[in-house]
């Protein structure tokens, strides 16, 4: 079946098609939708007790979900108001024994910049969460990468906040096409794991707004998800989920948010009063006595404690209704009321292997692709003919490909392909996540083997890096596969790959000494990398091309063989910046002891602070490579009428081969404005056949050139418009734009075109 068959048929399965070809309604039938929604919402608050409004403001406690999901709240069927079942699904589902689909991880997806694939992702783990009974689905995250070290920086997407919110609305707009509930986690500034329940992320104001909070309120303004996740970690000194200027100020308040605020599961509550009042909605995962201790003995507060405060007036009852009528209304708004839940078959396994492929192929970032020795064409793509002898080494390619850890982690469908090198090891600080990686069987060996019939493909496992440097030596190339493990509750202690001592579950060997004891004999050498987050390479130099395949997914295997070949252009680019070392971060080590967490750095955060600083960075956000040539030519700027901004540009490809390529717009503001040198402002992927050019007009909202001073504001003055391959694209194009100063308020709306993404993204 050809490619083309394969994603029409994935589109059939999910309704895609549908459900991108609909227009949205007029504001005024939006209106009057609403209108309607919420008279029915009153009307059932009306019918309700107060033992029936705490029951819906709390969870059943863990491991209640009747259908293995990791949240669970009992609906009130007299009313029409269904169970609602909550269930990990980051990047696929996470629960057992289901054969859900193991995507990409949102990193890899966030790697793609590709706005309709984002959507395509959300449809599908909303149809196979329908699949499974699930009407609610935790995940994914859009905290900023500000420590590459965080364990969780796989479940994320990078260190822009424009680009991880318009990613994230395309998916919660895709997601919520199939009426689920989504979930946007974890508000906010939950920036690493390290003491995470107890850290305290000290933050000005102005970073706040333009950084850590602007990724969740572009998409609270383009797809009102129905929950937002309140973090466990503190922000300027308040519990996030007890924290009433980021709840109800902020979030309710400014940005006008008419969904519920859910707790993180454990931990994250400490006050009835203070969560209530602060604007948490429901506490996860709750119980059915909050005077019995849970896990780890600690005890809940939306039960019994609930009732108790709001009988003495600690929580208005007004607050209660508050709470209640939010749930009603996302459930309405999601056509879930009087819509009963439960599974109605099986995942489609084919479906799910299609688009896992795909975002796969469209996520893989090619760093480097030099020529080896006298010859002239770079080492990528390889080319079956002009070898007899290849070598693969390492990372358990004969197997299959790594995934990350925690709640975002999926299981194998068919078992874990690598046995861990530490059985039974759990993280060292709660002692719930598993340190062993799931592994998928999907066998990069296996998909190169079957594209070269008839050549010597040799597998070595990379324990004895002399014996891999002999077999490299006599081999026309040696790909070697190099992997990394990240995790829930667990931060890296570096950002080098890691080797069997600061890995001994996964690891079993110094992958950095294989790489470079490799390619000091091979003719040529390829470094497949497998991560979560950003890795140094001391051997950068001695390699002649580098692949990121990130966490890859079900269908890694044959993605990245996919790209090694040519059969699909590598178009992805890096989401965060790669450091030459670790003391090229603001944040030089993670504090183990200290609690408070000052972001000294204010706004100088990613590729901002490399900026800034006039640090050079391994490699600069926004950066990748292809197999054919882009030139940019002819850009031209104007403010509109509307306050919004056109930009044009021409897009060439003179290459000889088909690909993609993502222009990216930054702005660097007036110089007395205070802000790093340039912030992205939008972006396009654009297709081009060789020789193609194509003219590119971008409209971009004059939110994205706004400051925070108590208020948005355009700042006046002149501005520059650049444009090119990356943030520091050497032939970047620039053309000054004069802004006229305005004041926005204090919420950013963007025309109000939630399918526009602000600029045809």
């Amino acid at each position: 079946m050809s490619y083309t068959s394969n994603m029409r048929r994935l589109f059939m399965h999910v309704g895609i098609l549908a459900a991108i070809s609909q227009t949205l309604p007029g504001v005024a039938a939006a209106q009057s939708r609403h209108q309607n929604s919420e008279q029915r919402v009153d009307a059932l608050l009306a019918r309700m007790s107060l033992d029936e409004k705490i029951q819906l403001v709390h969870g059943g406690g863990m491991g209640s979900s009747p259908i293995g999901g990791g949240g669970y709240i009992k609906g009130i069927p007299r009313l029409g108001i269904p169970d609602i079942n909550y269930v990990d699904s980051d990047a696929g589902i996470n629960v057992q024994g289901k054969h859900a689909t193991p995507l990409p991880s949102p990193l890899a997806l966030a790697a793609s910049w590709d706005v309709n694939i984002a959507r395509d992702y959300g449809v599908l783990v909303a149809h196979e969460l329908k699949t499974l009974g699930f009407n609610s689905g935790l995940g994914n995250g859009i905290n900023l990468a500000r420590e590459p070290r965080n364990g969780r920086t796989f479940e994320y997407m990078g260190e822009d906040p424009i680009l991880a919110g318009i990613l994230f609305a395309a998916r919660t707009q895709g997601a919520q096409s199939q009426n689920i509930l989504t979930v946007m986690k974890h508000f906010a500034a939950n920036d690493q794991e390290t003491n995470r329940f107890t850290s305290d992320s000290i933050i000005d104001e102005r970073t706040l707004r333009e950084l850590y909070l602007r990724g969740f309120e572009l998409a609270v303004d383009k797809a009102n998800p129905a929950v937002v996740m309140c973090a466990y970690n503190l922000v300027n000194g308040e519990k996030s989920c007890e924290n009433r200027h980021l709840l109800t100020d902020i979030l309710k308040g400014d940005w006008g948010f008419q969904g519920y605020v859910q707790s993180d599961w454990i931990a994250a509550i400490t006050n009835t009063r203070r969560a209530a009042n602060a604007g948490t909605d429901e506490e996860e995962p709750g119980s059915a006595d909050d005077s019995l201790p849970g896990p780890a003995g600690l005890h809940t507060f939306f039960n019994q404690r609930l009732k108790e405060a709001v009988r003495n007036g600690q929580v208005s009852e007004a607050r209660l209704d508050d709470m209640v009528r939010r749930k009603l209304r996302s459930l309405d708004r999601a056509g879930l009321i009087n819509i009963p839940t439960s599974p109605v078959g099986k995942i489609d396994t084919a479906a799910g292997d299609i688009l896992a492929r795909r975002v796969e192929q469209n996520a893989i970032v090619l760093l480097k692709n030099d020529p080896s020795g006298a010859d002239s064409h770079p080492t990528l793509p390889l080319v079956p003919s002009s070898m007899q002898t290849v070598v693969v080494i390492g990372g358990h390619a004969d197997a299959g490909v790594i995934s990350g850890g925690g709640s975002a982690g999926v299981p194998a469908r068919d078992g874990n392909a690598v046995t861990c090198g530490t059985p039974g090891a759990v993280d060292p600080f709660i002692h719930q996540f598993s340190l062993c990686a799931t592994w998928y069987k999907s066998s990069p060996l296996e998909a190169i083997r079957a594209r070269l019939p008839g050549k010597t493909v040799r597998y070595l496992d990379g324990k004895d890096a002399a014996a891999a440097a002999l077999a490299a030596a006599q081999a026309n190339v040696a790909i070697i596969f190099a992997t990394q493990f990240t995790t829930e509750q667990v931060d890296l202690p570096r950002l080098s790959l890691p080797d069997d001592k600061s890995d001994p579950a996964n690891q079993s060997y110094d992958q950095n000494n294989l790489i470079s004891t490799v390619a000091a004999r091979a003719r040529r050498t390829i470094v497949v990398l497998e991560q979560g987050t950003a890795v140094t390479m001391p051997w950068l130099n001695h390699v002649q091309s580098v692949l990121v395949a990130w966490y890859p997914g079900v269908q890694g295997g044959p993605a990245i063989a996919d790209v090694l070949f040519g059969e699909v252009n590598p178009s992805g680019k890096l989401p965060l910046s790669f450091p030459k070392r670790e003391d090229d971060l603001p944040q030089k080590t993670i504090p183990t002891t200290a609690l408070r967490i000052p972001y000294t750095e204010g706004l100088k955060m990613g590729y901002r602070w490399y900026d800034s600083q006039k640090i050079e960075p391994l490699f600069p956000f926004g950066y990748g490579l292809s197999y054919t040539h882009f030139s940019y030519s002819g850009l031209q700027a104007k403010r509109l009428q509307s306050g919004d901004v056109s930009v044009q540009f021409r897009l060439t490809n003179d290459g000889d081969r088909r690909g993609k390529e993502t222009a990216q717009v930054y702005s660097a503001l007036p110089a007395n404005t205070g802000e790093p040198p340039r912030r992205l402002v939008a972006w396009e992927k654009v297709d081009l056949a060789p020789t193609e050019a194509r003219e590119i007009t971008l409209t971009i909202p004059a939110a994205r050139f706004a400051v925070w001073a108590g208020r948005w504001q355009i700042p006046g003055g002149t501005a520059h418009i650049e444009v090119g391959g990356s943030s520091r694209d050497p032939h970047m194009l620039e053309v000054p734009l004069r802004f006229m100063s305005a004041n926005l308020g204090v919420a950013l709306h963007e025309n109000g075109d939630e399918q526009c993404f602000g600029c045809r993204l």
